[in-house]
């Protein structure tokens, strides 16, 4: 009998320790050292150990073996996996930045702990191929965000936001779990491997067929797709702004990378078909009409809106219409494009959020006359907020539109006898150009429309605008340069393919 390998599994392990640990330090320093001390102290000292532990997570997972694959698939590691983990963990030190002015909650430790933990979610969520880690790993990451999502105990929304929140996501777990259930009951295990070899044959098994559409339900609610949407919404504007920075970052990488898992390595052999006049079951031409109502909806909607929050939700719905393209191509040019486009987003929309919080704290909102005139209250901040707009909007040179440059020419490379996927491509360079309005809208706020009378200039926080300034240095840097990052992660693709 082969003995369990303990040893190697706990080194595999040792960044998701670190983060554990960091989060159990940040709790007994504020409990044990700071009670007693003012919360600006309190908070910057637990951002100071947070960012410690994050750093040391980081130089661990380089550290870490380039390949392994343990218990059926439950912890796999690869070069992909790697980058992608770093940069989940960099997403949750810009957020951790964005906290130090906060001043919604006294429970500090607690806040900056439940951060941690939830990245220690999406760390195990992006390095396993099996379906029980899989939904463990999402629902440990639920959970942290649901609590997150209710940190702000003197707003009624940040407590509507959250329960909704959890309903939904309840909701979801279940169409999830009776999906997993299906594919394991089809294939007898539950490594995404082992059960794309038991699908075959021209047709589809109806329980299959079945577990596919659960499936779908259960994920299109972890990225915000349409019609499963209806949470975001009310989390966007609710929560407090570093958890739904948080929210529409870090976790919505994580979840686009477990979707493409799922979809193209599970389920390989149940694709089917959604080119034009070309039309065969499976799971592509399901996620096609996610796809085709998230970008239409997602867009039309985001017209209407006053509040700047709200806005940002049903656009990162169109965006995840946009990103859902790059898993229907499900070619080699379109995992680094998606993760391409899910990082430059994740990171844009974090800035973004960064302003809105900047705002509220000064002006007691988030609508657009709450924006007006802001280029001349905080130039820096107002400078930046251009910048990462533009790029969600995709002009170029900034990342946005190389984002949505190498997604869509995935999926225009896509093999087919017929027209391919060119009809998704038309539809999400149309509604790429209806959410310019909107973004305009909030760019004429800012700069053409004049100022309260009574306004005074906004004090941003030096690590405020350093977060804003690197972000958006970022944005220009990679869309000037877009090999930059698109090198890395295709010679990581490339790396996992030889292997």
């Amino acid at each position: 009998m082969t003995p369990f390998p303990y040893a190697e599994l706990f080194s595999l392990l040792v960044p998701q320790i670190i983060l554990v640990l960091t989060a159990l330090a940040v709790l007994a320093a504020d409990a044990f050292f700071l009670r007693a001390a003012d919360t600006p102290v309190r908070i910057k000292s637990g951002v100071v150990l947070s960012l410690i532990g994050c750093t040391l997570t980081i130089a661990r997972t380089l550290h870490t073996p380039l390949q392994a694959n343990l218990l059926d698939g439950m912890i796999v590691l690869n070069p992909l996996v790697q980058q992608i983990q770093i940069v989940l963990l960099l997403l949750t030190m810009l957020t951790v930045l964005l906290f130090v002015s906060s001043s919604f909650t006294q429970h500090v430790s607690e806040y900056l702990a439940l951060i941690l933990l939830a990245t220690v979610s999406m760390m195990f969520l992006v390095s396993t191929q099996n379906l029980l880690l899989i939904f463990l790993a999402l629902e440990m990451l639920s959970l942290s965000l649901y609590i997150l999502t209710a940190f702000n105990k003197s707003s009624g929304q940040s407590a509507e936001a959250a329960l909704k929140y959890f309903l939904f996501g309840g909701t979801s777990a279940a169409f999830l779990l009776f999906g997993f259930s299906l594919l394991y009951g089809f294939s007898n295990s539950t490594n995404l491997t082992h059960i794309a070899s038991t699908i075959h044959g021209s047709s589809l098994d109806p329980l299959l067929i079945v577990a596919i559409v659960m499936v779908i339900v259960g994920l299109g609610f972890k990225v915000a797709a349409v019609p499963f949407h209806f949470w975001a919404p009310d989390v966007y504007q609710g929560a407090p702004a570093p958890s739904a920075a948080f929210i529409a970052s870090g976790s919505k990488v994580a979840a686009f990378y477990v979707l493409y898992q799922v979809m193209v390595i599970g389920l390989a052999g149940a694709e089917g078909g959604a080119t034009w006049h070309t039309y065969a079951p499976g799971w592509v031409p399901v996620l096609a009409i996610v796809a085709v109502l998230s970008m239409v909806l997602g867009n039309l909607v985001a017209i209407r809106q006053t509040s700047v929050r709200r806005l940002l939700a049903y656009s990162a719905m169109a965006h995840a219409g946009y990103m859902l393209i790059g898993i229907l191509a499900h070619s080699e040019q379109s995992l680094p494009a998606l993760l391409y486009y899910a990082i430059t987003y994740a990171v844009t929309v974090l800035g973004a959020f960064g302003v809105v919080a900047l705002v509220e704290a000064n002006t007691g909102g988030d609508t657009l006359a709450h924006f007006a005139g802001l280029s001349r209250r905080a130039p820096i901040a107002s400078f930046c907020m251009f910048i990462f707009l533009l790029s969600l909007a995709g002009i170029p040179p900034l990342a946005g539109f190389f984002g949505k440059f190498y997604l869509f020419s995935a999926a225009l490379s896509t093999p087919a006898p017929t027209l391919g996927l060119i009809w998704l491509v038309v539809l999400a360079v149309a509604m790429s150009a209806v959410s310019l309005f909107y973004y305009l809208r909030v760019l004429k706020a800012i700069y053409v429309t004049d100022p309260p009378a009574d306004a005074a200039p906004i004090r941003t926080p030096f690590v405020h605008n350093l977060v804003f300034g690197l972000i958006a240095a970022s944005l220009v840097l990679l869309g000037c340069t877009p090999n930059l990052l698109l090198h890395w992660l295709r010679h990581a693709v490339d790396l996992v393919a030889s292997r």
